[in-house]
C-alpha cells in the first residue's frame, strides 16, 4: 500500500538540510531503485522552485510499504530526524486516484 510521509521542518533548517541531504537522498534512491517511490520533494518556504536562503518548510514523500508500521519505521530513521531538520513527521495511508 502507499503511504504519505509528511514532514515539517524546524525553523531555519536550511543549513542542517544541506549537511544531511546526501544521506537523505540515498534512502530515497534506494526506494526508487526498488520501484516503491511515487514522489518525493521539499516544500519551498516561498513561492519559488529555488527558494535560496528562505529554505524549506518540510517535505512530502509518497512510497509503497508493506504496512503503516513499516512506513513509520522507515520515516523514523530518516537522517533529517537525527540531524534535527524535522520538527514533526506524520505518516498516513495514501490512496492514489489520479493520474
Amino acid at each position: 500500500m502507499l503511504y504519505a510521509v509528511i514532514s515539517e521542518d524546524v525553523e531555519n533548517s536550511l543549513a542542517k538540510r544541506l549537511e544531511t541531504r546526501a544521506a537523505h537522498i540515498a534512502r530515497l534512491q534506494e526506494l526508487k531503485s526498488q520501484g516503491r517511490l511515487v514522489l518525493a520533494g521539499p516544500h519551498p518556504a516561498i513561492d519559488s522552485e529555488d527558494p535560496g536562503e528562505a529554505g524549506f518548510t518540510g517535505s512530502l514523500i509518497v512510497a509503497e510499504f508493506s504496512s503503516l508500521a513499516d512506513a513509520q519505521q522507515w520515516a523514523d530513521s530518516d537522517p533529517y530526524i537525527s540531524a534535527g531538520v524535522y520538527a514533526r513527521v506524520t505518516v498516513k495511508p495514501y490512496k492514489k486516484v489520479l493520474p
